[in-house]
């Protein structure tokens, strides 16, 4: 008897790729595949090789279709890490290593991108102001830091518009990641001819804007399906960003839930929720979402790894952890994307010399969550008494749990699907082999239910200390 129809979904993160074959009727994950990608860089650069996200991939995939059969898979959909800077060659080759999202070395092209139009100006464009992780402020520093790579570009890419473009042959992106780059405008639902001449980046170096992620934007290739194990010819969708897909796999967007936030605990710490209203909010991301709505999104680059870096540091599990008492730690180890302080370090206040060691871990998690949280209330029609959906590598811990239960004094939802990156790729990729909407897709997978924990009271002394020690690094307080 031939296998039931299956696509499969890839997350194509900072730190790894994932791949999930999924039943394309219920949504269960049939098999999970990872290869593991390197990240290089000091003093705020942080760069990949491309091709090493192509080969993980191709790994990532072998793994999840060992003991399946192949011939069932009619989809595959790539969501990726946002805002990386991809810069190929004449023959779709790298000429250089890709700067990510977390390199901070292009805070001061970001800063004199905003003095030229203005806070407001960019958001009336593209619902955000530029900072160091948006993609135009990387252009820009490769513009003034590498003039020959800039000028030598033949294409332009996003990290998962360049592995879509590998394995269906065609320049593609979507509105979701497409809304991260600071060249597209939001309001109009295309690139800004006036962007693009600010930052002198030929739109012919551009993929094309599929309407929707899980828009066919081509059919795998030969030479893709040989390296994969897969059919010739299946649906090839536009794919998205992470974020975006992570909202598809839990249901969020305009044939799911809207105006429900999300928590997302993983290398960064996102908020987001999808909904209706453009938002234009300096606070925020007012990011595309991947199937028509909008998705204003606030992202911090410090949370689970800067957390494990401090328990490293004290000696200590990870889940060996208290509240933290009167000691105050900011983990912002790498710099700040919220608050806007790229040339940020760590923070630690408020010793005694009854402190413990397991107060200093657990302050590091109040720091980290409370730097999250801040964001919620810029998201429009978010209550406090909405439950927050809690997601990423965090949404496993305890302490990462306890501690956003504790500070935010809301209901949190765990979601019973852990990859919902891969999920929500998976959703895009079913969109693309039949036409139905991804959110509708995955409502119907029911990736976004789960065991839902009553609130608890919310700790507000930790809050206004934590606020009141943010002035220190030279932020603006607590907004």
């Amino acid at each position: 008897m031939p296998s039931p129809p299956a696509v499969i979904g890839v997350d194509s993160s900072t730190q790894s790729a994932k791949a999930a074959v999924v039943d394309a009727a219920s949504g269960r994950i049939l098999g999970m595949g990872r290869a593991a990608h390197t990240v290089c860089g000091e003093a705020g650069a942080r760069e990949s090789d491309p091709e090493q996200w192509w080969r993980a991939l191709t790994e990532a995939v072998a793994g999840a279709l060992e003991g399946l059969d192949a011939r069932a898979v009619t989809g595959i959909a790539v969501a990726g890490q946002q805002h990386g800077l991809v810069v190929l060659d004449a023959s779709g080759h790298p000429r250089r290593p890709a700067l990510l999202w977390n390199d901070t070395r292009s805070a001061p092209q970001a800063a004199a991108l905003t003095e030229k139009l203005g806070a407001d100006g960019w958001l009336a464009r593209t619902g955000s102001v530029p900072v160091a992780s948006m993609t135009a402020a990387k252009w820009q520093w490769l513009r003034e830091h590498e003039p020959r790579t800039a000028e030598a570009a033949a294409a332009v890419r996003l990290p998962h518009d360049f592995l879509t473009e590998r394995l269906g042959g065609t320049a593609a992106t979507d509105p979701g990641d497409a809304s991260g780059t600071c060249w597209y405008n939001t309001a109009t639902g295309a690139y800004d001819p006036g962007l693009l001449d600010l930052l002198g980046l030929d739109p012919a170096l551009l993929p094309a804007v599929a309407p929707t992620g899980a828009t066919r934007v081509g059919s795998l290739t030969a030479t893709a399906a040989e390296r994969l194990g897969l059919p010739e010819g299946i649906a090839v969708a536009a794919g998205t960003g992470d974020n975006m897909a992570a909202a598809v796999g839990l249901g969020l967007g305009g044939r799911g839930l809207l105006d429900h936030p999300v928590v997302s605990l993983g290398t960064s710490g996102t908020v987001f929720a999808a909904t209706r209203t453009r938002p234009a909010t300096a606070a925020l991301a007012g990011f595309a979402a991947t199937d028509g709505t909008h998705l204003p999104l606030g992202c911090t680059l410090n949370c689970t790894l800067a957390v494990d870096k401090v328990a490293a540091l004290l000696g200590l599990d990870r889940e060996d952890a208290v509240p933290g008492g009167e000691a105050v730690l900011l983990p912002y180890l790498d710099g700040e994307r919220t608050p806007d302080l790229p040339g940020a370090s760590g923070l630690l206040t408020g010793l005694r010399h009854a402190t413990t060691r397991q107060q200093l871990l657990g302050a590091a998690y109040e720091g980290a969550v409370f730097t999250v949280l801040r964001a919620l209330d810029e998201l429009p029609r978010t209550g406090e008494d909405v439950a927050l959906r809690l997601i990423g590598g965090g949404a496993r811990g305890r302490t990462w749990v306890e501690t956003v239960r504790r500070l935010s004094g809301r209901p949190v939802v765990l979601p019973r699907t852990a990859e919902l990156v891969a999920v929500g790729a998976a959703a895009l990729a079913a969109g693309a082999v039949t036409g139905e909407d991804p959110v509708a897709v995955a409502t119907a997978w029911g990736g976004g239910e789960g065991r839902t924990l009553p609130p608890v009271e919310r700790d507000r002394a930790a809050w206004d200390r934590i606020a009141a020690a943010l002035p220190a690094l030279g932020s603006l307080g607590s907004r």
